[in-house]
């Protein structure tokens, strides 16, 4: 996984590039943590252009990182999410509280 502060905006942004299970969540989760408390930022961006399975362990990931930014005051949002785990999230109502940012259209 690799992250990108900008500055400017006050956003960090989350480029997941793994698939996000029970293996591999802990790892993800102290990244995102540490990241988080050192940059505050105002809003946090959980980007899944190269995540192609996310289990119920990613879905408490995602839960967990937005209670940690909002304890700072930010929000959270997700972008570039394949129709298979956005069908994930809308079940497990993990999108009525991190929304899913439209991709944008090219052309």
């Amino acid at each position: 996984m690799e992250s990108k502060f900008d500055e400017t905006d006050n956003i960090l942004d989350f480029y997941i590039t793994e698939e996000i299970d029970h293996h591999t969540t802990e790892k993800i989760r102290r990244k995102m943590d540490y990241e988080i408390t050192r940059f505050m930022p105002r809003k946090v961006v959980f980007d899944f252009s190269n995540v192609s399975f996310m289990d119920s362990a990613g879905i408490g990931l995602l839960i967990g990182r937005y209670k940690l930014v909002k304890l700072i005051g930010g929000s959270a949002e997700m972008k570039n999410v394949n129709k298979n785990i956005a069908k994930v999230l809308e079940m497990s109502g993990v999108v009525k509280i991190i929304p899913i940012k439209p991709n944008k259209k090219v052309g």
